[in-house]
């Protein structure tokens, strides 16, 4: 299913027809370019593979060059690729709109990677209360007690809640209706929070399911 490429700008709040305030995150979405065609025969698979963002030829190495080359623009700041069944409707250099894939209304999926909290401890991470602040506990306020359990079976199940990286996952919002479209702006409005950090870079497409 074909979508576009966009950036998070953060979240903002329009007005319904009948006054209600509606949370939106906006995002610029596009315009991206086609920048190569993935066909069953060649590839095994069919997609497109679409450029967005605008990178300085000197920050880009030959071979993002040549690759860009061929869509007649570039070099692209990110490369993406959608699985599309239908890629002979699509040309390499051809250029895809928010107007042309999105209206007002729809649901979509948009997928983004959250926001990096580096390592992080159990109480942080996962929630987890403590220990008491008093009576005689010294120095084990914050820690995440014991893991372990008898000789049987002697070991740490796998998935055990423990210190660890936080965040800086890849996540997918479902089902976010899309409240308003600013084609002169390239401006894509959706009702509700978009995974990661303002600035960060999220593939935007028609809902999967229901």
């Amino acid at each position: 299913m074909i979508g576009l490429i966009g950036k998070k700008l953060g979240m903002s709040q329009v007005f319904g027809a009948d006054g209600s305030l509606i949370p939106v995150t906006v995002i610029q979405t596009g315009p991206c370019r086609v920048v190569q065609k993935k066909t069953a025969q060649r590839d095994g698979y069919t997609a497109l593979q679409l450029g967005f963002g605008v990178r300085k030829p000197q920050r880009a190495n030959k071979p993002l060059l040549g690759h860009c080359k061929a869509a007649g623009a570039g070099p692209f700041t990110v490369l993406r690729e959608f699985r599309v069944a239908d890629v002979d409707n699509y040309e390499v250099g051809g250029e895809l709109t928010i107007a042309q894939i999105f209206q007002a209304g729809e649901l979509v999926d948009i997928v983004g990677r959250t926001k990096g909290r580096g390592f992080s401890g159990v109480i942080k991470r996962h929630g987890m209360s403590g220990f008491p602040g008093s009576h005689g506990t010294h120095e084990y306020f914050r820690h995440g007690g014991s893991i372990g359990n008898r000789s049987y079976p002697g070991r740490i199940f796998k998935g055990k809640r423990m210190a660890g990286q936080y965040g800086n996952d890849r996540m997918t919002a479902l089902h976010l209706r899309v409240v308003e479209i600013r084609p002169e702006s390239n401006l894509l409005l959706v009702r509700g929070s978009v995974p990661g950090a303002r600035g960060g870079i999220v593939l935007i497409h028609k809902a999967v399911q229901g």
